[in-house]
């Protein structure tokens, strides 16, 4: 079997809190006035809030290159300095955390992963994620991502639900790996986006890749951007929203959320792409991985797995059809 690297493998809604180095953000205008600490919640979703008060609390967190307390109150033209420390080896502990199985057996687990549960651990999310839940559940997983990300073949971000696939053995996390590069892996999303898209359906065939003014988003650029595709149709129209299935030829970080972007219609409740004021009580972005499908690495069979949409996401949805009516 070929080797397959890493970063063949789908990326898509991948929350990335790089460690290390030091991040700095200016302040927006509609972040005067806010505290420093939730400031910094909102532009490092990975990192939780009291995780973020302790980097404050040891001095890694720094105003204008001078130091703060976490109820400091931004003010125009202060620019934050966050250092996030070099990362530590930890051993990952299982955590009994109930877990939707859509499908399970020596190779391979299949979950409904819902909203606001982080897939592995990272700076600030040691415990409660899925990795953390598989650990419990499985007692068997690949060891090819490490022991921080045992098992994982893709990833979902911590606000996007539905289905999500983790391999037991190297074998079938190569192989799994191996379909996923060769675009073979069926992955349909839902999503409900801003605006009415003038047509029934279309193509996004646009390059994703580090945002050159702000490296904590993903944008669409030619200069060292990879290339990404992504399939969309229209499901339904509310006037001022639209329900549509994106289907991904390819699994760039953030695709659906950056291409839904780029058309001028982005995912509802993206607090990194979207609006700065959402306009519904969702957390996070109204997005959901309905379905996936591979090939069983053992037996070569096509298997194809969906999940309904999240309450959260249904409540929402027949809001608009009742003022549609």
């Amino acid at each position: 079997m070929k080797e397959v690297k890493e970063e063949d493998i789908f990326e898509e809604d991948l929350e990335e809190v790089v460690e290390g180095e030091q991040l700095d953000f200016a302040v927006p205008p509609e972040s005067v006035g806010s505290r420093v600490d939730v400031f910094l919640s909102q532009v490092q979703f990975q990192a939780t809030r009291s995780y973020l008060q302790k980097l404050i609390g040891d001095g890694l967190v720094t105003v204008n290159g001078l130091e703060i307390k976490a109820n400091y109150k931004l003010k125009a033209g202060d620019t934050v300095n966050l250092f996030l420390p070099q990362p530590q080896e930890l051993k990952v502990e299982p955590e009994q955390i109930p877990l939707e199985v859509l499908y399970e057996d020596s190779d391979v687990i299949v979950i409904n992963k819902p909203r606001r549960m982080v897939v592995h651990p990272a700076a600030g999310n040691y415990s409660g994620t899925l990795v953390n839940a598989l650990l419990w559940h499985c007692k068997d997983l690949s060891g090819i991502n490490g022991v921080m990300r045992p098992g994982i073949v893709h990833r979902l971000d911590k606000d996007t639900s539905g289905v999500i696939m983790a391999a037991k053995n190297d074998a079938a996390h190569l192989c799994l790996a191996e379909q996923i590069k060769d675009r073979t892996v069926t992955r349909r999303y839902m999503a409900l986006v801003h605006g009415n898209l003038p047509e029934p359906g279309g193509i996004v065939d646009a390059p994703i890749g580090r945002d050159p003014k702000d490296r904590q988003r993903m944008a669409v650029v030619v200069k060292n951007g990879k290339p990404a595709v992504t399939h969309y149709k229209v499901l339904e129209r509310f006037g001022d929203y639209t329900f549509v299935e994106c289907r991904l030829e390819t699994g760039r970080t953030h695709q659906i959320r950056v291409h839904m972007a780029y058309l001028g219609h982005p995912v509802v409740c993206d607090p990194k792409y979207g609006p700065k004021k959402p306009h519904f009580s969702l957390e996070g972005q109204a997005l959901h991985a309905a379905v996936l499908g591979f090939n069983h690495p053992s037996s070569g069979e096509y298997l194809e797995f969906s999940a309904p949409l999240p309450e959260e996401m249904e409540r929402v949805l027949k809001g608009l059809r009742g003022k549609s009516l």
